[in-house]
């Protein structure tokens, strides 16, 4: 029985994939769902026969206007994936604004040191169980404003990755400074964990897609025609009417 991954799975999954977003960064034949060449098929049925002839004559159309297409040049103005690009991007910055937000919640402030105080020879037994004291509560200061657990708003360490980890950590209530969530901090986490992996597992084609085309391209029988796909898996479009199927390469069954 398939379960729902937790926000803090979900968080943990974001970052697994980071590196494949920065793979798929330089690759720019991802597209957005449904494809664009099953679309313009679909769309190209009620303007041209069953025949063979007739869909040879589409497709060789469909193909000189691949060869004009601006990303089958040599020399490409933006040589990434505008859509991992933006994708990347929306998502690095709700990861940062919400650990920021959180963090500013639910992380203690760090143990201050005690005040300044001029340096002088411990004469006696007490004076050097004072200065020891002392030295030790510095020291627990010190460590506890370094700790690695901390989420830290300015500086070097703020990046998406490190921010699903953090939270995440949250999520599952992991030790440290912090309090625990609140009810509303966790309904808030979890909104942001599901829609960042949804739009990550979208632009990696990760996720099962499921669409229904607009009106405009019904099929010859009248009937609406949802297109599914994803995962890896070759998108197919299926009349809900008549049950024809296509694929990118034409007619499945009919």
């Amino acid at each position: 029985m398939n379960t729902q991954p937790t926000t803090a799975q979900q968080l943990q999954q974001i970052a697994r994939l980071w590196p494949d977003l920065h793979d798929a960064l330089g690759d720019r034949t991802q597209h957005a769902w449904p494809p664009p060449q099953l679309r313009d098929y679909i769309a190209g049925l009620d303007r041209h026969d069953t025949e063979q002839a007739e869909y040879d004559r589409w497709q060789a159309a469909a193909l000189r206007a691949l060869e004009r297409s601006p990303e089958q040049l040599g020399t490409r103005p933006v040589p990434i994936s505008l859509r991992v690009h933006d994708t990347m991007r929306a998502t690095e910055a709700a990861l940062l604004d919400t650990a920021d937000r959180i963090a500013r919640s639910v992380q203690r402030a760090p143990i201050q040191p005690p005040p300044p105080a001029r340096a002088a020879i411990a004469h006696t037994r007490g004076e050097r169980l004072v200065w020891a004291d002392r030295a030790r509560r510095i020291e627990q200061a010190r460590q506890d404003s370094a700790d690695p657990r901390r989420w830290h708003a300015t500086g070097a360490g703020r990046t998406a990755i490190r921010a699903a980890l953090w939270l995440s950590g949250r999520a599952s209530g992991s030790s440290g400074p912090f309090r625990p969530l609140s009810a509303v901090e966790e309904q808030h986490l979890a909104r942001v964990a599901a829609g960042a992996l949804a739009r990550i597992e979208a632009v990696l084609d990760l996720a099962d897609n499921r669409r229904e085309l607009t009106a405009e391209h019904p099929c010859q029988c009248g009937g609406t025609i949802e297109v599914y796909g994803g995962a890896g898996a070759q998108p197919v479009a299926r009349c809900k009417g008549c049950g024809a199927l296509w694929s990118e390469g034409g007619v499945v069954a009919a």
